[in-house]
């Protein structure tokens, strides 16, 4: 074999023996161990050694190109001449390899990344070592000090327990191999003998002759001993003795040598020598350039006669101390003639072991009583290479489907699992760390913890958990277990202890554990689990009824149909499921099975709705701002509304109404329904179930007094009168019909009968013509009522008053500024409770008296029940006409819900200005009869 490669190369290529050589036996020697921080390998050239010539180039490039990607490798060298198959490994021990791994790692690999990178490669650096001791007869473990490294106790105990668990797969694999029953059932030609060549990195001092290759020195003696006697033994060889001795108590104390080599990971002999020391570089360059000279010449002169024949010697060839570590020491240079043993050389050392093999002597290394003989094989190269072959599938390399079974068993998880105990050290303490966390992490979470509790709850007890896990777990097992912590915290969690995390309509949580809703004429099971339950946040408060004049308890709504309609429903029945009323357009289907209309709208609806409300304002302001004509500024003053201005209104008076685009002038959907209430942002042509808003007739205009005010129950005292709203009804011949009224009246005071206002009459304004005839004023009553939450009403007079009447007569404020005025929809209730948190009164109806004259009220109520980009939510008829000689009470929903969900209550530190009905809520619309 000319040059060296790969292993799996030298099995595939079917290499031709010589066949001189062919039928005899052959000796295989692994080599591995670990490399010092230079550019020449030490195991490489120690073979360089042992075959007399260059097989590695030391100097050359980086000859790796075998090397698996965990940076580990087997490279061979077959020497037929001397019968010798050497396999060297190399692995991330070495420093080639080392540096492949760290580049490998790059900047941003985290601890436990590298972690399972560096195991990784351990466990492939395990493999290739089973599979060395699993063919070879000789093993030579080199190290690069003169230290013997305790860490090969705990690699050589894993790999003996790795064999062991492997041995049954290994038998499947070369039952079929051309070798004895005992290779067959060992799984190894032999017990592989240990030798240990070690480094002098300097530690050592030996001073002397030539080279410092084991000269004697003046070392000092034993007690009572003579001081000029010299020693037995050079220094390196009782460092030898020494470390031999020491090698052997470890691995007897640690179990991995016993009496018996058969069942040993390997032996090492009993009666030879099985470490090797080599001599380290001389500190003297001129004295070790004589001795090769020296050397040189002794030997050209010895061998003048001679014809070399074969490779010159590997000694010969060197000019340089570049590897004066692993020079063959010469009789000349060894012997000092002060009577000390002379020391053998590297290839002496190792000869009389390979001569055991080659001569099929065997090992005899069991000791005791009763020793056992170990089994002995040497093979052909033929047969050794089909077993290498089959173990190199299952092990290292799987490229037989047949064996892959095998290979994945051998190579996988739960076989190398064996490993960790004994190489991941610091995984170990970090696991046991980790799992003492783990107790005291679970009791953090659980302290102070109710019952049931919510997701924020939750969340807050994991962060304190995982602070008190951060505190005593360690190492490269922190995340694994800090993953396994919040497991643990939401199985404890999610195991009867979760609660529903439904809101109500106001913003209240679910007191039930996590249940499911019943289904439609299903009934409510405690004992199932999940159990099955309605939402209930145990928050109760006292409504009225649509009209007004029945209050009773609620629950804390949790759906739209239950807030808006059901309760409502539920004391129609009792109270005003007689009265007359104006019934709102709802979804009427065409098909059994309507279905709910998808939101197809990517856009916001909030942007319509807050255009939509900008644009009510301009028309607001257009409407309620005199302008240069005075017939303007004197319609205006008198209340009346510019729609009977007739062009000169443009497009804010009654044409622009009639023209504005409503729900109703549009086909509405009988196939889809709107799945929450109608708002500004909802697609055209869709009506919801049901409606949440609801107007009723208490009676003819008569029915309300306006001395006595509203007899409802609930009512805080004096502050039941509606607002009085004077509408100036006009009764001219000649003049059109159909004047309207806007908002803002001009005067709150009632004029005498037959008596003109002063002012009012003529002007050459927009009308182009003068008054005539005589001017009536009816007057209507408005009220917007509050109520909280324990049933407690009231009246209000502005934007921040609740109407108080002391005397007769009934309140004095006219609605014109409730008429004229964003009001709000939540303001605090003037009966405060003792706690300290605000209590909120809500915009639940709005009473209207439409006086028994020529004239009808418009009403169009809008609503935005939160700060942009809340849309407006208006009843399904934009547009209600309410006729002459009526009592009227409209009820506004209770809760407010859009596609995304409900719009909550303010908060405390909310601005209530954000919550209102826009102004523009109410118009007038008189109509005189034409004369007879």
């Amino acid at each position: 074999m000319a040059a060296p490669m790969s292993l799996g190369s030298l099995l595939q290529s079917k290499l031709v023996e010589d066949p001189l050589y062919r039928d005899e036996g052959l000796c295989v020697l692994g080599i591995f161990g670990k490399s010092a921080l230079q550019p020449v390998s030490a195991k490489e050239s120690l073979v360089n050694t042992l075959a007399d010539k260059h097989v590695f180039l030391l100097f050359g490039p980086e000859e790796e190109a075998g090397s698996s990607a965990q940076g580990s490798s087997i490279r061979a060298y077959y020497n037929e001449e001397s019968r010798v198959l050497f396999l060297v490994l190399t692995s991330v021990c070495d420093n080639r390899q080392l540096l492949r791994a760290c580049e490998a790692l790059g900047s941003g690999t985290g601890h436990a990344e590298a972690h399972e990178l560096w195991k990784g490669c351990e466990k492939q650096h395990c493999l290739q070592l089973l599979y060395l001791f699993s063919l070879c007869h000789v093993l030579l473990l080199v190290h690069p000090t003169c230290a013997f490294d305790v860490t090969y106790d705990r690699l050589f105990r894993a790999l003996d327990a790795l064999r062991q668990k492997a041995l049954p797969l290994l038998r499947a694999a070369i039952k079929d191999c051309p070798v004895s029953k005992e290779w067959k059932l060992n799984c190894r030609p032999c017990p592989p003998r240990l030798l240990f060549v070690f480094q002098m990195n300097g530690a050592l001092k030996v001073g002397g002759g030539a080279g410092g290759l084991g000269s004697a020195s003046s070392g000092t003696d034993a007690p009572g001993g003579n001081p000029e006697k010299p020693k037995k033994h050079s220094p390196r060889r009782r460092l030898q003795h020494a470390l031999e001795d020491q090698i052997y108590r470890i691995f007897r104390k640690s179990r991995v040598l016993t009496n018996q080599s058969i069942n040993c990971l390997f032996t090492v002999p009993a009666n030879q020598a099985f470490v090797y020391v080599l001599p380290g570089p001389d500190e003297d360059p001129v004295g070790t350039l004589l001795g090769q000279l020296r050397a040189n010449c002794a030997l050209r002169d010895s061998d003048a006669s001679m014809s070399l024949t074969g490779p010159r010697r590997y000694q010969e060839m060197r000019h340089s101390a570049r590897q004066p570590s692993f020079t063959v020491e010469s009789s000349a240079s060894s012997s000092t003639g002060s009577g000390q043993l002379v020391d053998c050389t590297l290839k002496e050392f190792l000869w009389q072991h390979v001569e055991l093999v080659l001569t099929k002597k065997g090992f005899d290394d069991s000791v005791g009583r009763n020793p056992q003989p170990s089994h002995f094989e040497l093979p052909s190269y033929s047969k050794w290479a089909q077993v290498a072959e089959r173990l190199h599938q299952v092990m290292l390399d799987c490229r037989d489907e047949e064996l892959a079974e095998l290979a994945l068993k051998v190579q996988g998880q739960g076989l190398l699992k064996v490993l960790e105990g004994f190489l991941d050290a610091d995984a170990k303490f970090s696991e046991n760390r980790c799992q003492k966390a783990l107790p005291l992490a679970h009791s953090a979470y659980q302290s102070n913890l109710p019952h049931n509790y919510t997701t924020t709850v939750h969340k807050n007890q994991l962060a304190q958990a995982l602070r008190v896990y951060s505190q005593h777990a360690r190492g490269v097992a922190f995340q694994r277990y800090a993953l396994q912590l919040h497991d643990d915290c939401y199985k404890f969690w999610s195991n009867g202890h979760q609660l529903c995390e439904e809101r109500s309509l106001t913003d209240q949580h679910c007191v039930h554990k996590f249940h499911q809703l019943p289904k439609t004429g299903e009934k409510t099971e405690m004992d199932r689990n999940p159990p099955i339950l309605h939402h209930n946040s145990r928050g109760r408060s006292t409504s009225s009824c649509n009209c007004g004049r029945k209050q009773a308890q609620r629950e804390d709504p949790f759906d739209i149909k239950a807030a808006n309609y059901d309760f409502y429903q539920m004391l129609e029945e009792k109270c005003c499921g007689k009265l007359e009323r104006i019934h709102f357009p709802v979804f009427q289907p065409s098909t059994p099975d309507p279905a709910p209309a998808c939101d197809e709208a990517d856009e916001p609806p909030e942007a319509e709705a807050g255009g939509e409300g900008e644009q009510l304002k301009e028309k607001e302001a257009v409407g309620h701002t005199p302008g240069d004509s005075t017939s303007l500024s004197l319609a205006l003053s008198l209340g009346q509304s510019t729609d009977s201005l007739g062009p000169y209104g443009g497009g804010d008076g009654g044409e622009g109404q009639e023209k504005r685009p409503s729900l109703v002038d549009r086909q509405a959907s009988t196939v889809e329904y709107l799945p929450g209430m109608l708002h500004s942002g909802c697609p055209k042509g869709l009506l919801p179930k049901f409606s949440s808003w609801s107007l009723v007739k208490l009676g003819p205009a008569k029915a309300y007094n306006c001395h006595i005010g509203l007899e409802q129950p609930g009512f805080l005292p004096s502050s039941a009168f509606l607002l009085p709203w004077d509408v100036v009804i006009r009764c001219r011949p000649e003049e059109e019909m159909g004047l309207s009224e806007p908002l803002d009246t001009g005067s709150s005071s009632w004029p005498a009968p037959n008596k003109t206002l002063p002012g009012k009459r003529g002007g050459a304004g927009g009308l182009g013509r003068g008054r005539r005839g005589r001017d009536d004023v009816a007057r209507a009553f408005v009220g917007f009522e509050y109520e909280d939450s324990r049933g407690r009403r009231f009246l209000s007079c502005g934007p921040d008053k609740v109407v108080k009447v002391l005397g007769p007569g009934g309140p004095k404020e006219p609605a014109t500024r409730v008429l004229n005025c964003d009001m709000p929809l939540y303001i605090p209730s003037p009966a405060q409770g003792r706690g300290l948190k605000p209590h909120y009164a809500q915009l639940t109806r709005l009473f209207i008296v439409v006086p028994d004259a020529p004239l009808d009220l418009i009403l169009t109520p809008q609503i935005q029940p939160g700060p942009p980009p809340c849309p407006v939510f208006h009843p399904e008829q934009a547009e209600v006409v309410l006729p002459p000689d009526g009592f009227w009470v409209l009820r506004f929903p209770y809760a407010y819900v859009t596609e995304r969900g409900p719009c909550y209550p303010p908060k405390e530190n909310q601005p209530l200005a954000s919550y209102r009905i826009l102004r523009g809520i109410l118009r007038a619309n008189t109509a005189s009869p034409a004369p007879q």
